[in-house]
Parts: C-alpha cells; structure tokens; sequence
C-alpha cells in the first residue's frame, strides 16, 4: 500500500516538474525544476529495487550535471529582452496529449487480450557487483560512448560560455 503511494507520488512530481521545465521562460528555473524531476525518478529506482541507480542519479544527474548546467546559464549572458514572458497556449497541447494517451490506452485494452506478468528477477537483480561488471563487459562499448557523449557536452558547455573577445 505504501508503495503505491509513493509510486504516484514520485511519479505525479515526475511529470509536474518535466511540464514545469519545459514550460518556464527563465532557464534558471526550469534546471532547478529539473532537479526536483531528476530527484523524484530516483525515487521511482528505489521502488524499483535499484538503489544504485537511485543514488546513482542523485549523485551524477541531480548533482554534478545539474551543477555544470546552472554554471553554463550563468555564464550565458541572457538579455532581459530574452526572459520576456511568453504567451503558450498549453490547452490545446494538452487535449491533443490527453486525446491521444486516451486513445491509446483504448486500443491497447481492446487489441490486447490480457497482460503478461512481468518475468521474476533473479537474486542478482539490483546488485552493485553484477552492473558493474555488465557495465565493464559486455556494455563496454555503450558506456564509452556515454561518456564520450557527456564529454562532447562539457566541451561544448565550455565554448558556449566562454565570453568573446
């Protein structure tokens, strides 16, 4: 019972606050409402039985990522002109998302006869020593190519805010 609380609980601040960042004109703003989004997806890993992930993403995401954001918008020099509040007329947005999730959900009841129980973990599942040797074996080359990634980012968060001469 308590798990399903704080399911929709995580879950419900998950979407809020990711409509809260894309729906913000300061940026400043919008990355600290990224951080209560990014904070309350680990909750969600640690309903998940994956506390590593949970603390994982705290530390990386909510933490060092969200540190190298809020320097490169304070680094981008932002003119008042820019900030100006924008007119979004989200209704429309959102009766076509919720007309359409609606809509899917139909066609997955009705298509679908019944649900599949979702496979029983192992012993395993959720244990530090098992990811990281997944991660240093076989999932070597993605995980190279997720820090080459996150390394074209930072360079690229550097050249963006470095002032011209």
């Amino acid at each position: 019972m308590l798990e399903t609380i704080l399911f929709y609980l995580f879950a419900a601040t998950s979407v809020t606050t990711a409509l809260l960042v894309i729906s913000r004109v300061n940026p400043l703003m919008s990355a600290l409402w990224l951080v209560v989004c990014l904070a309350s997806s680990a909750g969600l890993f640690a309903l998940l039985s994956a506390p590593f992930l949970a603390i994982i993403q705290i530390l990386v995401y909510a933490g060092a990522v969200m540190v190298l954001f809020l320097f490169v918008i304070m680094l981008i020099d932002i003119s008042k002109e820019a900030l100006k509040p924008r007119v979004v007329r989200f209704a429309k947005v959102v009766a076509v998302s919720i007309t359409g999730y609606f809509t899917v959900i139909v066609c997955i009841v009705l298509w679908r006869p019944s649900f599949l129980p979702a496979p029983l973990a192992d012993a395993a599942y959720g244990d530090v020593k098992v990811l990281g040797k997944m991660l240093l074996t076989d999932y070597a080359v993605p995980f190279e190519l997720a820090s080459l990634l996150l390394l074209a980012a930072m360079i690229g968060a550097v050249v963006m805010g470095k002032k011209k001469l």
